[in-house]
Protein backbone atom coordinates (compact mmCIF):
# COMPACT_ATOMS: atom_id res chain seq x y z
CA UNK A 1 0.00 0.00 0.00
CA UNK A 2 1.69 3.20 -1.19
CA UNK A 3 -1.09 5.67 -0.31
CA UNK A 4 -4.38 5.59 1.59
CA UNK A 5 -6.66 8.05 -0.18
CA UNK A 6 -9.79 5.90 -0.21
CA UNK A 7 -11.06 2.78 1.51
CA UNK A 8 -10.71 1.10 -1.89
CA UNK A 9 -6.93 1.41 -1.57
CA UNK A 10 -7.32 -1.50 0.87
CA UNK A 11 -8.36 -5.08 0.24
CA UNK A 12 -10.43 -7.14 2.66
CA UNK A 13 -7.28 -8.96 3.74
CA UNK A 14 -5.37 -5.72 4.30
CA UNK A 15 -8.17 -4.30 6.45
CA UNK A 16 -8.20 -7.39 8.65
CA UNK A 17 -4.40 -7.27 8.97
CA UNK A 18 -4.57 -3.61 10.01
CA UNK A 19 -7.29 -4.33 12.57
CA UNK A 20 -5.35 -7.27 14.00
CA UNK A 21 -2.24 -5.13 14.31
CA UNK A 22 -4.24 -2.28 15.87
CA UNK A 23 -5.75 -4.63 18.46
CA UNK A 24 -2.28 -5.92 19.34
CA UNK A 25 -0.87 -2.39 19.63
CA UNK A 26 -3.81 -1.38 21.83
CA UNK A 27 -3.26 -4.32 24.17
CA UNK A 28 0.47 -3.61 24.39
CA UNK A 29 -0.14 0.07 25.17
CA UNK A 30 -2.49 -0.89 28.00
CA UNK A 31 0.29 -3.06 29.43
CA UNK A 32 2.83 -0.24 29.09
CA UNK A 33 4.83 -2.01 26.39
CA UNK A 34 6.45 0.39 23.92
CA UNK A 35 8.06 0.08 20.51
CA UNK A 36 10.41 2.34 18.61
CA UNK A 37 9.86 0.91 15.14
CA UNK A 38 9.53 4.43 13.72
CA UNK A 39 12.54 5.85 15.54
CA UNK A 40 14.17 8.74 13.65
CA UNK A 41 11.24 8.94 11.22
CA UNK A 42 9.14 12.08 10.83
CA UNK A 43 5.80 12.64 9.16
CA UNK A 44 4.21 15.91 8.07
CA UNK A 45 0.55 16.64 8.78
CA UNK A 46 -0.98 19.21 6.41
CA UNK A 47 -4.12 20.68 7.94
CA UNK A 48 -6.58 22.99 6.17
CA UNK A 49 -9.27 22.25 8.78
CA UNK A 50 -9.39 22.43 12.55
CA UNK A 51 -9.05 19.13 14.39
CA UNK A 52 -9.05 17.45 17.77
CA UNK A 53 -9.02 13.67 17.29
CA UNK A 54 -7.11 13.50 14.00
CA UNK A 55 -4.27 15.78 15.04
CA UNK A 56 -3.82 14.43 18.56
CA UNK A 57 -4.13 10.76 17.59
CA UNK A 58 -1.56 11.01 14.79
CA UNK A 59 0.87 12.98 16.96
CA UNK A 60 0.56 10.53 19.84
CA UNK A 61 0.77 7.58 17.46
CA UNK A 62 4.10 8.74 16.09
CA UNK A 63 5.39 9.53 19.58
CA UNK A 64 4.36 6.08 20.85
CA UNK A 65 6.19 4.48 17.92
CA UNK A 66 9.37 6.46 18.53
CA UNK A 67 8.91 8.93 15.67
CA UNK A 68 7.88 12.54 15.27
CA UNK A 69 4.83 14.26 13.74
CA UNK A 70 5.15 17.79 12.40
CA UNK A 71 1.94 19.86 12.33
CA UNK A 72 1.72 21.98 9.18
CA UNK A 73 -1.08 24.52 9.14
CA UNK A 74 -1.57 25.68 5.54
CA UNK A 75 -1.93 29.29 6.72
CA UNK A 76 1.68 29.10 7.94
CA UNK A 77 3.02 27.39 4.81
CA UNK A 78 3.87 28.75 1.40
CA UNK A 79 0.77 26.88 0.23
CA UNK A 80 -1.11 29.76 1.80
CA UNK A 81 0.83 32.19 -0.40
CA UNK A 82 0.34 30.45 -3.71
CA UNK A 83 2.93 27.67 -3.87
CA UNK A 84 1.47 24.76 -5.78
CA UNK A 85 0.43 21.49 -4.18
CA UNK A 86 2.78 19.71 -6.57
CA UNK A 87 5.82 21.74 -5.52
CA UNK A 88 4.91 21.37 -1.85
CA UNK A 89 4.64 17.59 -2.24
CA UNK A 90 7.99 17.41 -4.03
CA UNK A 91 9.79 19.46 -1.37
CA UNK A 92 8.25 17.74 1.66
CA UNK A 93 9.11 14.36 0.16
CA UNK A 94 12.78 15.32 0.60
CA UNK A 95 12.34 15.88 4.35
CA UNK A 96 9.66 13.46 5.52
CA UNK A 97 8.69 9.80 5.39
CA UNK A 98 4.93 10.29 5.03
CA UNK A 99 2.33 13.02 4.52
CA UNK A 100 -0.98 13.07 6.36
CA UNK A 101 -3.50 15.52 4.88
CA UNK A 102 -6.74 16.89 6.34
CA UNK A 103 -8.13 19.06 3.57
CA UNK A 104 -11.26 20.44 1.98
CA UNK A 105 -10.98 19.01 -1.53
CA UNK A 106 -10.27 15.38 -2.32
CA UNK A 107 -8.40 16.63 -5.38
CA UNK A 108 -5.77 18.02 -3.01
CA UNK A 109 -4.90 14.62 -1.54
CA UNK A 110 -4.90 13.12 -5.02
CA UNK A 111 -2.49 15.80 -6.22
CA UNK A 112 -0.27 15.32 -3.18
CA UNK A 113 -0.11 11.59 -3.88
CA UNK A 114 0.60 12.17 -7.57
CA UNK A 115 3.62 14.37 -6.89
CA UNK A 116 4.96 12.96 -3.61
CA UNK A 117 7.58 10.23 -3.54
CA UNK A 118 6.42 9.23 -0.03
CA UNK A 119 3.12 7.75 1.18
CA UNK A 120 0.12 10.07 1.50
CA UNK A 121 -2.69 9.36 3.98
CA UNK A 122 -6.09 10.99 3.61
CA UNK A 123 -7.01 12.14 7.12
CA UNK A 124 -10.26 13.67 5.79
CA UNK A 125 -11.36 15.21 2.53
CA UNK A 126 -14.75 16.25 1.23
CA UNK A 127 -15.16 12.83 -0.36
CA UNK A 128 -13.80 10.31 2.16
CA UNK A 129 -12.46 9.75 5.67
CA UNK A 130 -10.83 6.29 5.60
CA UNK A 131 -8.91 6.75 8.87
CA UNK A 132 -12.19 7.14 10.73
CA UNK A 133 -13.66 4.00 9.21
CA UNK A 134 -10.64 1.88 10.16
CA UNK A 135 -11.12 2.96 13.78
CA UNK A 136 -14.85 2.28 13.50
CA UNK A 137 -14.33 -1.23 12.15
CA UNK A 138 -11.95 -1.92 15.02
CA UNK A 139 -14.60 -0.73 17.47
CA UNK A 140 -17.37 -2.76 15.87
CA UNK A 141 -15.25 -5.91 15.93
CA UNK A 142 -14.43 -5.35 19.60
CA UNK A 143 -18.12 -5.25 20.50
CA UNK A 144 -19.53 -7.77 18.01
CA UNK A 145 -16.58 -10.15 17.64
CA UNK A 146 -17.19 -10.16 13.91
CA UNK A 147 -17.86 -7.88 10.95
CA UNK A 148 -19.33 -10.02 8.20
CA UNK A 149 -23.12 -10.21 8.16
CA UNK A 150 -23.81 -7.27 10.47
CA UNK A 151 -26.32 -4.58 9.57
CA UNK A 152 -24.96 -1.03 9.71
CA UNK A 153 -27.44 1.86 9.62
CA UNK A 154 -26.26 5.36 8.77
CA UNK A 155 -28.79 8.00 9.80
CA UNK A 156 -28.50 11.59 8.54
CA UNK A 157 -26.31 13.41 6.04
CA UNK A 158 -24.67 11.14 3.46
CA UNK A 159 -21.32 12.87 3.82
CA UNK A 160 -17.64 11.94 3.44
CA UNK A 161 -17.63 9.62 6.46
CA UNK A 162 -20.74 7.93 5.08
CA UNK A 163 -19.00 7.43 1.71
CA UNK A 164 -16.07 5.68 3.36
CA UNK A 165 -18.46 3.67 5.54
CA UNK A 166 -20.23 2.38 2.43
CA UNK A 167 -16.94 1.18 0.97
CA UNK A 168 -15.65 -0.14 4.29
CA UNK A 169 -18.82 -2.13 4.97
CA UNK A 170 -18.66 -3.57 1.48
CA UNK A 171 -15.04 -4.65 1.88
CA UNK A 172 -15.68 -6.49 5.16
CA UNK A 173 -19.05 -8.01 4.23
CA UNK A 174 -21.47 -5.84 6.21
CA UNK A 175 -24.83 -4.67 4.93
CA UNK A 176 -25.28 -0.90 5.04
CA UNK A 177 -28.48 1.12 4.87
CA UNK A 178 -28.23 4.91 4.56
CA UNK A 179 -31.27 6.92 5.65
CA UNK A 180 -31.13 10.56 4.59
CA UNK A 181 -33.40 13.32 3.27
CA UNK A 182 -33.71 14.02 -0.45
CA UNK A 183 -30.65 15.95 -1.53
CA UNK A 184 -28.41 14.54 1.21
CA UNK A 185 -27.63 11.18 -0.37
CA UNK A 186 -24.10 9.76 -0.39
CA UNK A 187 -21.94 10.07 -3.50
CA UNK A 188 -23.64 8.21 -6.36
CA UNK A 189 -20.38 6.96 -7.85
CA UNK A 190 -19.31 5.49 -4.51
CA UNK A 191 -22.67 3.74 -4.04
CA UNK A 192 -22.40 2.30 -7.56
CA UNK A 193 -18.79 1.29 -7.00
CA UNK A 194 -19.70 -0.52 -3.77
CA UNK A 195 -22.54 -2.39 -5.45
CA UNK A 196 -20.26 -3.46 -8.28
CA UNK A 197 -17.89 -4.81 -5.63
CA UNK A 198 -20.75 -6.95 -4.33
CA UNK A 199 -21.81 -4.66 -1.51
CA UNK A 200 -25.31 -4.74 -0.10
CA UNK A 201 -26.04 -1.00 -0.07
CA UNK A 202 -29.49 0.54 0.34
CA UNK A 203 -30.29 4.26 0.31
CA UNK A 204 -33.65 5.14 1.84
CA UNK A 205 -35.42 8.24 3.07
CA UNK A 206 -36.99 6.37 6.00
CA UNK A 207 -34.85 6.31 9.17
CA UNK A 208 -37.07 3.68 10.77
CA UNK A 209 -36.46 1.31 7.86
CA UNK A 210 -32.72 1.68 8.24
CA UNK A 211 -32.78 1.33 12.03
CA UNK A 212 -34.95 -1.79 12.10
CA UNK A 213 -32.88 -4.75 13.35
CA UNK A 214 -29.64 -2.79 12.91
CA UNK A 215 -26.52 -3.95 14.75
CA UNK A 216 -24.93 -0.52 14.42
CA UNK A 217 -26.56 2.91 14.40
CA UNK A 218 -24.26 5.65 13.16
CA UNK A 219 -24.59 9.40 12.72
CA UNK A 220 -22.49 12.51 12.20
CA UNK A 221 -22.96 16.26 12.58
CA UNK A 222 -25.53 17.90 10.34
CA UNK A 223 -23.48 21.05 9.77
CA UNK A 224 -19.95 20.14 8.72
CA UNK A 225 -17.09 22.59 8.31
CA UNK A 226 -17.92 24.64 5.21
CA UNK A 227 -21.70 24.14 5.54
CA UNK A 228 -22.30 26.86 8.14
CA UNK A 229 -24.17 29.11 5.70
CA UNK A 230 -26.76 26.32 5.26
CA UNK A 231 -27.30 25.84 8.99
CA UNK A 232 -31.03 26.65 9.21
CA UNK A 233 -31.94 24.64 6.11
CA UNK A 234 -29.91 21.64 7.27
CA UNK A 235 -31.43 21.68 10.75
CA UNK A 236 -34.89 21.76 9.22
CA UNK A 237 -34.28 19.07 6.59
CA UNK A 238 -32.44 16.67 8.90
CA UNK A 239 -34.63 17.05 12.00
CA UNK A 240 -36.49 13.74 11.35
CA UNK A 241 -33.15 11.90 11.18
CA UNK A 242 -32.04 12.20 14.79
CA UNK A 243 -30.78 9.05 16.50
CA UNK A 244 -32.92 8.89 19.63
CA UNK A 245 -34.50 6.31 21.92
CA UNK A 246 -37.26 5.62 19.39
CA UNK A 247 -34.76 4.56 16.73
CA UNK A 248 -32.64 2.63 19.22
CA UNK A 249 -35.72 0.61 20.18
CA UNK A 250 -36.17 -0.43 16.54
CA UNK A 251 -32.64 -1.81 16.34
CA UNK A 252 -31.23 -5.03 17.77
CA UNK A 253 -31.28 -5.28 21.54
CA UNK A 254 -27.47 -5.15 21.67
CA UNK A 255 -27.15 -2.35 19.10
CA UNK A 256 -24.13 -0.07 19.41
CA UNK A 257 -24.52 3.63 18.68
CA UNK A 258 -21.63 5.36 16.97
CA UNK A 259 -20.65 8.95 16.19
CA UNK A 260 -17.30 10.12 14.81
CA UNK A 261 -17.44 13.33 16.90
CA UNK A 262 -17.67 16.21 17.56
CA UNK A 263 -21.33 15.74 18.45
CA UNK A 264 -24.17 18.18 18.93
CA UNK A 265 -26.49 16.65 21.51
CA UNK A 266 -30.07 17.48 20.68
CA UNK A 267 -29.42 17.71 16.94
CA UNK A 268 -28.18 14.56 15.16
CA UNK A 269 -28.27 12.53 18.39
CA UNK A 270 -30.26 12.89 21.59
CA UNK A 271 -28.34 13.39 24.82
CA UNK A 272 -29.82 10.29 26.47
CA UNK A 273 -28.60 8.08 23.61
CA UNK A 274 -25.22 9.79 23.28
CA UNK A 275 -24.55 9.23 26.98
CA UNK A 276 -26.50 5.99 27.29
CA UNK A 277 -25.54 2.31 27.54
CA UNK A 278 -25.53 1.65 23.79
CA UNK A 279 -23.08 4.45 23.00
CA UNK A 280 -19.50 3.52 22.09
CA UNK A 281 -18.46 6.94 20.79
CA UNK A 282 -15.48 7.41 23.08
CA UNK A 283 -14.17 3.93 22.31
CA UNK A 284 -14.31 4.97 18.66
CA UNK A 285 -12.34 8.09 19.44
CA UNK A 286 -9.68 6.11 21.31
CA UNK A 287 -9.43 3.62 18.49
CA UNK A 288 -8.38 6.36 16.08
CA UNK A 289 -5.02 6.17 17.86
CA UNK A 290 -4.59 2.41 17.60
CA UNK A 291 -5.86 2.09 14.02
CA UNK A 292 -3.60 4.90 12.84
CA UNK A 293 -0.59 3.38 14.58
CA UNK A 294 -1.13 0.20 12.61
CA UNK A 295 -1.59 2.21 9.41
CA UNK A 296 1.62 4.18 9.98
CA UNK A 297 3.56 0.98 10.61
CA UNK A 298 2.12 -0.52 7.44
CA UNK A 299 3.19 2.37 5.20
CA UNK A 300 6.52 3.16 6.91
CA UNK A 301 8.00 -0.25 7.74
Amino acid sequence: MKHLLSMTDLSHEEIIELLDMAADLKEKRLRGKVTDLLKNKSIGMIFEKSSTRTRVSFEVAMSDLGGHALYLNTRDMQLGRGETVADTAAVLSRYLYCLVARVYSHDTVKELAEHASIPVINALSDLEHPCQILADLLTIREYKNRLKGLKYAWIGDGNNVCNSAILGCTLVGMEIMVACPHGYEPDEDIVEQARKMGGKVTVTHDPAEAAKDADILYTDVWISMGDEDEREKRLRDLAPYQINAELVNLAMQDVIVMHCLPAHRGEEISADVMDGPHSVVFDQAENRLHAQKSLLLRVLC
